[in-house]
């Protein structure tokens, strides 16, 4: 573990809380508060803090590793998600005319055109990460999805998901350029993306028994917003208890509490 988010009810007890479970001391750390908290009065309208520590030294080594031309390392995923979602946007090919649009209007293509445009720009992606892909698609009424196959899977998926997220943002923001047709763009490799909603189901199931047993709201780690929508989802089921998200993208995340 290179990172965690803790909460207590001063930001250095949340820091503490956070360092000890990291291993490091402070002079190791990257220090971020997401939420400085509040006193309340008489514990009404009480908050705890909530920060997040990141490892100084593994930071540096994946800033230094995505210097490199080419990733040697099959099995690194990146420590920062900044880091993670700047590499891509660094190794994408610059979209152009020539290169991708020819001489043909967005108005004019098609959305089976357009579909394959995105396909091959996903291919341009990962060849210029030193990745070896293929990407095929599969087309509902209102949904496309980009399967990507690869011995490499966690390097295009990245920790908790945040280059397979960019990669999916890219994706959608091309797609809604050219296509007629307004799609749904998911971007997946083998199946990570039915592993996370299963993941993200059962993660709502355990925090909903969590607050109705304590009666205490619970702080969910930072995520991207179509996982808290999904998680919102889940538990606008449940009559016991409501949600909301708290903080700055990208370290938004979502508390759960009793109805």
């Amino acid at each position: 573990m290179d990172k965690y988010t803790a909460q207590a009810e001063t930001i250095e007890e949340a820091t503490q809380k956070a360092l000890k479970k990291l291993g490091i001391t402070k002079k190791e750390a990257s220090i971020e508060i997401i939420d400085p908290g509040r006193k309340g009065i008489f514990k009404i309208g009480k908050k705890d803090a909530v920060v997040t520590v990141t490892n100084s030294a593994v930071d540096n080594n994946a800033k230094e590793f995505f210097q490199e031309t080419s990733i040697k390392e099959e099995t690194f995923t990146p420590a920062s998600e900044s880091i993670q979602v700047e590499t891509v946007q660094e190794k994408a090919p610059i979209l152009s005319e020539a290169d991708h649009l020819s001489t043909v209007t967005s108005t004019e293509r098609n959305d089976e055109q357009a579909i394959e445009m995105v396909a091959d720009y996903l291919q341009d992606i990962t060849q210029k990460m030193g990745i070896s892909s293929t990407v095929t698609v599969e087309e509902t009424k209102d949904q496309v999805v980009f399967q990507i196959e690869t011995e490499k899977a966690g390097l295009i998926i990245g920790k908790h998901g945040k280059v397979l997220n960019a990669l999916q943002s890219l994706a959608q923001v091309l797609l809604h350029r050219h296509a007629k047709t307004k799609f749904v763009a998911i971007v997946n490799v083998g199946d990570y993306r039915e592993r996370r909603e299963n993941a993200l189901r059962e993660l709502a199931e355990r925090t909903a028994l969590k607050v109705r047993r304590t009666k205490q709201p619970v702080f969910l780690e930072p995520m991207p917003a179509s996982e808290r929508k999904q998680i919102h989802f889940y538990l606008s089921k449940d009559d016991s208890v409501i949600t909301h998200s708290e903080g700055n993208e990208p370290h938004r995340y979502l508390v759960v509490e009793s109805k």
